[in-house]
């Protein structure tokens, strides 16, 4: 008789083992959760879009233009300030400060740029609805690179006439133009533009749109890489053995399974972008910096719908049956008001401070708000109270930093405005954090992946005087997964010039150099990219 009931146990205990099996496999995922996993991982990012309202958004040839015209900081009224200059491409194509800072300052966080492109709506506010409609509003905003439509178009003309030529054809004649007139400005510029014939202020704005759509054309090719995230989900779904490159700690295990679970963070950030693209309001303190009230999605939407360069205007190549997200745009009701895009997840760690304003300074911050839910200062709060203990935010948050991985253009474009090279690398711009400082490389010893680096930088006040006696503190960023994080050797070999030596490369790819400068009782950061072949 125990022999039998022995026998039947086994069989039993075997039947349930198969059961369990086909529930849960892996790191212990349930057959669910292996679904929304895999919905989460950047392999299920569906190709990229066509923007109907942009003709040339996929034309290598207006990418290339494109991107001279992002690093080029001679697109402002100061000749100091171009995109790069908050979207530092060392930075994940933001300025790690809570207000973006043009010739002015903003009152908004610098969004990233990866992965825009798949987004209806471009701003914090969604008060743009394409990439070159986004591209534009800087250009003419009087705290970002503050410039107007005449002096852009001139600038064209005089510098980039063959670039935009081969791409838009000709140019309007800028012969007699006002230096500076557009529909915004002081009231000089605006009086400048309205002096101007009504068929050469178009034909300015249409050479002023064309700007747009190559810089957008640059834009949407910046796109995510792949995380330890992604790795992992990769080898959970392949059923293969987990190596060090792709594996998640049990705390980081942890912190996914409540993502996706208890704390409904996935509500809001879901898809392989972790964005819904939607506009919501959480909760969020007013930031002590900004003196405007900001009513987020409720004014976005309504300057989405009657900007001149929006998916139904005169300037979009689109026709009005491909611009649907304008046309059924919701424009009111409650839930519009202080109403903020949800920014991707990837790369959350890397760019404090958060939220619109750069409100709260930490990753944990961030965390702690959505689990106490507070009320919001107007409008009304979306989020719900979430009981999680200080080890489950923690959990959380070691999940949020295993989303980090470079963003990056395709293989072969070059990352510099000018187009500087040294036997074959390209540098990218080296733009100031803080606006202190100005730098150039001057000189590369580059050669191979194997061997030891030598760059020589010239580093310059903005007023254009050598900085002498500076400290610098240097990092070479390895591509994740690839080798660590390497200190590179710094020395001042001439007035203003310093050498940066004694890194190497451990393949080819993208390569993010940082560099932290302090000289006359002052600190900045300067970051730049090399791209090696």
């Amino acid at each position: 008789m125990f022999r039998i009931v022995t026998v039947l146990s086994i069989a039993i205990l075997v039947g349930l083992t198969g059961a369990w099996a086909g529930l849960s496999m892996g790191d212990g995922w349930s057959a669910k959760e292996r679904e929304t996993l895999k919905s989460l991982a950047l392999s299920s990012l569906e190709p990229l879009p066509a923007d109907a309202s942009n003709r040339f958004a996929d034309d290598t040839l207006a990418a290339r233009f494109g991107q001279k015209l992002f690093f080029d900081a001679r697109l402002s009224a100061n000749g100091r300030v171009s995109c790069a200059t908050c979207h530092l491409p060392g930075r994940d194509f933001q300025d790690d400060v809570p207000l973006a800072r043009g010739v002015g300052t903003t009152s908004r966080r610098t969004m990233p740029i990866a992965g825009t492109a798949y987004s209806p709506w471009m701003f914090w506010d969604g008060r743009r609805d394409s990439q070159w409609s986004q591209a534009l509003g800087p250009l003419e905003s009087d705290v970002e690179h503050g410039g107007d439509r005449t002096q852009y178009v001139q600038y064209i003309a005089a510098t980039y006439r063959k670039e935009y030529q081969a791409l838009f054809g000709a140019l309007p004649d800028v012969s007699k133009l006002p230096a500076h007139a557009g529909p915004n400005g002081d009231r000089h510029v605006k009086a400048a533009w309205a002096g101007l014939p009504a068929a050469r202020r178009d034909s300015i704005t249409r050479a002023y749109a064309n700007m747009g759509k190559a810089i957008a054309a640059f834009e949407r090719r910046i796109a995510f890489t792949p995380t330890r995230f992604d790795r992992y989900v990769a080898t959970e779904m392949s059923g293969a053995s987990h190596t060090a490159a792709d594996s998640l700690s049990p705390d980081e295990r942890a912190g996914l399974k409540l993502f996706i679970g208890k704390a409904s963070c996935i509500n809001c950030h879901n898809g392989p972008r972790l964005t819904d693209d939607h506009f919501h309001n959480t909760g969020v303190p007013v930031s002590a910096q900004v003196a405007t009230v900001d009513s987020g999605r409720t004014t976005g939407v309504r300057d989405a719908i009657t900007n001149e360069f929006n998916c139904l205007g005169r300037y979009s190549d689109a026709t009005a049956g491909q611009c649907a997200e304008l046309r059924f745009a919701v424009t009111e009701g409650h839930e519009l008001v202080r109403a903020f895009k949800t920014p991707s997840l990837r790369n959350v760690a890397d760019r404090a401070p958060y939220m619109h304003a750069g409100q709260l300074a930490t990753l944990s911050a961030v965390i702690d708000h959505y689990s106490a839910a507070p009320s919001a200062p107007f409008g009304h709060s979306e989020l719900k109270r979430v009981r999680l203990s200080g080890k489950e935010r923690a959990q959380i948050e070691a999940f949020l930093r295993t989303l980090s991985s470079p963003a990056a253009v395709p293989a072969g474009m070059p990352q510099s405005a000018e187009g500087m090279a040294a036997a074959g690398t390209s540098f990218g711009p080296i733009v100031s954090h803080a606006g202190l400082l100005r730098a150039t490389v001057v000189e590369s010893s580059q050669r191979d992946v194997v061997t030891d680096q030598r760059l020589v930088v010239r580093l310059e006040s903005v007023e254009g005087q050598p900085v002498t006696g500076a400290r610098i503190a240097s990092r070479v960023m390895m591509p994740e997964g690839v080798a660590p994080s390497q200190m590179a050797t710094v020395r001042e070999v001439g007035k203003g010039l310093y050498e940066i030596s004694a890194f190497r490369y451990a393949c080819a790819g993208w390569w993010n150099v940082d560099l932290r400068i302090t000289f006359a009782g002052q600190t900045d950061g300067l970051a730049f990219n090399l791209t090696l072949p």
